[in-house]
């Protein structure tokens, strides 16, 4: 990396409060790198987990199957400067109840549950960033869950590409069917439209 390019990690994060190099590379330090391929999992269903995930190239997909309707559905996307993992897994020690798959190339960083505690009571700066982009997160997924009782077909594909435009072409349409809770000709009609 050269000099003059600033980390992704530290663009996010300063996005919210600025830091020094220090700061920085002492956060960074709790961090791995991790590359996974096309089609390759990050999570399983049924696994045990103890990392989140930054996405810093690529693209995934978590989503869950209901057995007892015969169905996957896809819960999230993300793509880079996101963050991802089965947040109850993650938190509570459960095993993980979504699966997240790589839709492309994926290189992230990884941090441990352990490591994310250890920088929330050593840097103040670090915490407070967690509570505000965890607060964005929270806020998005009540608009969604909003749409998703409050909207039609049509609007909630219309809200999906005006939110996410840069996802419309990198994300096949039946995971997009999924994410919306409509069918694939669904998709395919509105896209036509």
């Amino acid at each position: 990396m050269e000099l003059s390019t600033v980390h992704p990690l530290r663009k996010h994060i300063e996005a919210v409060t600025k830091l020094t190099d220090e700061e920085f590379e002492y956060i960074l330090s709790h961090f791995t790198e991790k590359k996974i391929k096309k089609h390759g999992d990050l999570i399983r269903e049924g696994e045990y987990i103890n990392h989140e995930y930054y996405v810093l190239q690529g693209c995934l997909r978590t989503y869950f199957n209901d057995p007892d309707a015969g169905k996957e559905y896809t819960y999230q996307f993300a793509v880079e400067d996101w963050w991802l993992t089965d947040r109850e897994a993650f938190l509570n020690g459960t095993p993980a109840k979504m699966t997240i798959e790589c839709l492309e190339p994926c290189v992230l960083l990884s941090i441990s549950k352990e490591n994310r505690e250890k920088l929330g009571r050593e840097m103040w700066k670090y915490e407070h960033y967690l509570n505000v982009k965890s607060n964005i997160g929270y806020v998005a997924l009540q608009k969604r869950m909003l749409g998703m009782i409050t909207k039609n077909a049509k609007e909630r594909y219309e809200t999906f590409l005006e939110q996410y435009p840069h996802l419309a072409n990198r994300i096949p349409k039946t995971y997009i069917a999924s994410y919306l809770g409509v069918s694939r000709e669904t998709i395919s009609r509105l896209y036509r439209q």
